[in-house]
């Protein structure tokens, strides 16, 4: 007999004891965004706007391949709920050889077209001259960072959250204080402006994917016996999520685009709250997270009981949690103006942070149900609920380019808050009552 799961005993402290170390991991990045958009913030709008497109683009860049670890976590725990322990092992370790090869790749193939990609996304003169200096950088990092997100995935797929956790503070810190150093010419370092906070990152990336590696081959061993059906598999599942994080790259890109059009100002104003956004979505990805974990491990055990409850509890926490980012937004403006809006920008930026204020708790479902379907492997209705949810939100932002309306970089993020809702409104009707052939509906 299969011995009961810490969640069917205790379901919310298990719950919460995975969520809170995915929780401060998956804040530590983002943190360490905001000290970045600090520290280029005091060099001015051109530089602060040049941080924007530079930062948008490796985002996006790093989530075409976010299936690396999307698919690992998703693999491993699936094979953990069926108690294939060398099976998870070389998946593993798959993944993260995978990683490092198409990193190269992705180095060396994306060097050339830098100066093109910086005037596509808007930048002219001054601010495309930085964003080139910036994106040249951090290029430096992109095998690493395609391996930490593998070897993550395989720890989280472990339901290890720990070890994320401590390799997570300990690369960014490292980042902090290179960035000090770096972008202001502390100590020995030269004076290197935006391009500093590029190279602190892509150094540190570096110390973690290593550390990553290490931590993997000590807890869970080293198996190369993978074949190449799992291969396969992971990139079907990577078929699948290149299309639904393109949709996402597409619509954020776009909206960083049109922000930028319209001015520095709304540039830098954008570049602040887009900061602040993808800081929130990944605090609420804690819960989705360890959702994902926990619902492929009871898919995989073929309990589908346990794993819809896993479901029901992940949308109840991370709604509640949505509701006080809300009240916490809303009290805390004034703060993140001092700390990350130039003055010249302040104006700009006051009726579109209210917008992201008030979208936290809808925010919240949607992630919750993302993480929820990528735990049954129903990557292709994500995929096609995404496009949906973009195809929808890009004619509006076209329309409002079109039009351009007063205070555009408002009405920029209420088209945000149509896609977000969109997305919770597809993921929870595949839940509740389980629309088409969803893998959680009751049968």
């Amino acid at each position: 007999m299969t011995p009961k799961h810490p969640f069917e005993i205790k379901p919310n402290r298990t719950l919460l004891t995975l969520a809170i170390p995915v929780l401060f991991s998956m804040v530590a990045e983002p943190l360490t965004g905001l000290v970045d958009t600090a520290f280029v913030a005091k060099l001015g709008p051109e530089p602060l706007a040049s941080l924007g497109i530079g930062t948008i683009v490796f985002s996006s860049v790093f989530w075409v391949f976010g299936f690396l670890g999307i698919g690992t976590q998703t693999e491993v725990s699936h094979t953990l709920g069926k108690d294939d322990l060398e099976r998870a092992s070389s998946l593993g370790w798959m993944a993260a050889g995978i990683s490092a090869v198409l990193g190269l790749v992705l180095m060396f193939t994306v060097f050339p077209f830098l100066g093109s990609i910086a005037g596509l996304m808007g930048g002219e003169e001054g601010v495309r001259d930085l964003a080139v200096d910036y994106m040249s950088y951090r290029l430096l990092g992109a095998p690493a960072v395609l391996v930490v997100l593998s070897c993550f995935g395989s720890l989280r797929g472990y339901q290890d959250m720990r070890s994320p956790l401590w390799i997570a503070l300990g690369m960014n810190a490292i980042n902090v204080v290179l960035d000090w150093c770096l972008v202001f010419g502390k100590g020995p370092f030269p004076v290197m402006g935006v391009g500093g906070a590029a190279l602190a990152s892509a150094i540190s990336q570096w110390i973690g994917a290593v550390w990553a590696v290490l931590v993997l081959r000590k807890h869970y061993g080293f198996n190369t016996g993978f074949s190449l059906a799992d291969a396969r598999r992971l990139f079907v599942i990577g078929g699948d999520m290149f299309v639904r994080t393109g949709c996402v790259c597409l619509f954020l890109l776009l909206c960083t685009r049109f922000a930028t059009k319209s001015g520095a100002e709304s540039g830098a104003a954008h570049q602040a709250i887009r900061q602040f956004f993808v800081f929130l979505a990944l605090f609420l990805d804690a819960f989705a997270i360890s959702g994902q974990s926990l619902v492929g491990y009871f898919v995989g055990r073929a309990d589908r009981v346990t794993a819809r409850k896993v479901a029901a509890l992940v949308c109840i926490w991370s709604f509640g949690t949505g509701v006080l980012l809300t009240l916490g937004m809303y009290l805390g403006q004034q703060p993140v103006v001092w700390l990350l809006v130039p003055d010249e920008a302040a104006m700009v930026f006051a009726p579109a942070w209210l917008a992201v204020t008030f979208l936290q708790p809808i925010n919240a479902l949607s992630f919750a149900t993302d993480g929820i379907h990528l735990g049954t492997g129903d990557f292709r209705y994500l995929r096609n609920a995404m496009l949906i949810a973009v195809l929808t939100s890009v004619s509006l932002l076209f329309m409002l380019d079109w039009l351009q309306p007063q205070q555009m970089l408002f009405w920029i993020w209420i088209v945000a808050g149509l896609w977000t809702s969109l997305r919770a409104l597809l993921g929870m009707i595949r839940i509740w009552p389980g629309i088409g052939e969803g893998p959680l509906a009751l049968k």
